[in-house]
């Protein structure tokens, strides 16, 4: 038998970053706290909080927070008290929050905790029991899941008019492309390095400024610090208005996206996989 009251402890400290601010949401002691989490660790036979600093979980802690969030979502028709709220952990990729998805969140039934991942690897904290859903460039359903095509996020090669005078005098080739600065969100982002494999037919070391804020990409490429794939819905307006410039308006890059979820806590997520599906609808490509 769990001891749920002792993974309830713990997953405040993961959610909370701390002990005491942990102890204080559940109204107890840090010391009440700190001896929940030892005998659960001694129970489990694992460690679940790295005490740091900074205080972090461990991936069995993870794991464990992820199921009573699952029992509480189950749960979530009852007539629970505030403190029970479920927490919805879902993986969504930084594009898709910044340009469509952030509307459909409204309808969570329960807190939202939001890992931000790559559309490509979204699906593993899926896989791996960490969240209940995710937002993934991946089809194939994980196992005791389902998976629902949501559209099409269309990507644009941009850069401002500046960037491109002075970096692609002579065209976008694979020579001023190894040269120009790029812009990459973060060491699993691959979008430029495919774009320019697909414009060039090789695959090119980039030299590249690493952005990893959705908004803040789009802003470096208006400055002109870089060139870099923008998702459609955030840079239209710039390239109708000639502040960014689309390096090959016949190549842009697409990226099918999909939404999976827990199939045992579907019922209780059915209100945010509704208002995702619509939003995708409405912002996506078919």
């Amino acid at each position: 038998m769990l001891d749920y009251p002792a993974i309830a402890a713990s997953a405040e400290i993961i959610r909370r970053g701390s002990f005491e601010a942990a102890a204080a949401a559940l109204h107890v002691t840090p010391s009440a706290i700190s001896q929940r989490i030892r005998v659960l660790e001694e129970r489990m036979g694992t460690v679940l909080i790295d005490r740091g600093p900074p205080v972090a979980a461990t991936a069995q802690g993870l794991r464990l927070a992820a199921h009573l969030d699952q029992v509480r979502l189950l749960e979530s028709g009852l007539a629970l008290p505030p403190s029970d709220r479920p927490v919805l952990r879902l993986a969504v990729n930084a594009d898709s929050l910044a340009s469509w998805a952030m509307p459909a969140l409204a309808a969570a039934p329960g807190l939202l905790d939001l890992t931000i991942d790559d559309q490509d690897h979204a699906l593993d904290w899926l896989r791996n029991g960490m969240v209940v859903a995710a937002l993934t460039s991946d089809s194939r359903p994980v196992t005791g899941c389902d998976s629902q095509r949501l559209g099409i996020l269309r990507y644009r090669a941009t850069a401002s008019p500046g960037f491109l005078a002075r970096h692609f005098p002579d065209g976008v080739t694979a020579d001023s492309l190894a040269r120009a600065p790029s812009l990459s969100f973060n060491a699993k982002d691959a979008l430029q390095t495919r774009w320019a494999k697909a414009l060039t037919g090789a695959r090119l070391s980039l030299p590249m400024h690493r952005i990893p804020t959705a908004h803040g990409f789009a802003e470096a490429a208006r400055l002109g610090i870089g060139w870099g794939m923008n998702p459609e819905p955030i840079v239209r307006e710039d390239i109708a208005a000639g502040r960014l410039i689309d390096l090959a308006p016949g190549l842009p890059l697409d990226v099918p996206l999909y939404w999976q979820f827990s199939r045992i806590t579907a019922p209780a997520l059915a209100p945010l996989t509704d208002a995702i599906r619509k939003a995708a609808k409405a912002a996506l490509l078919p």
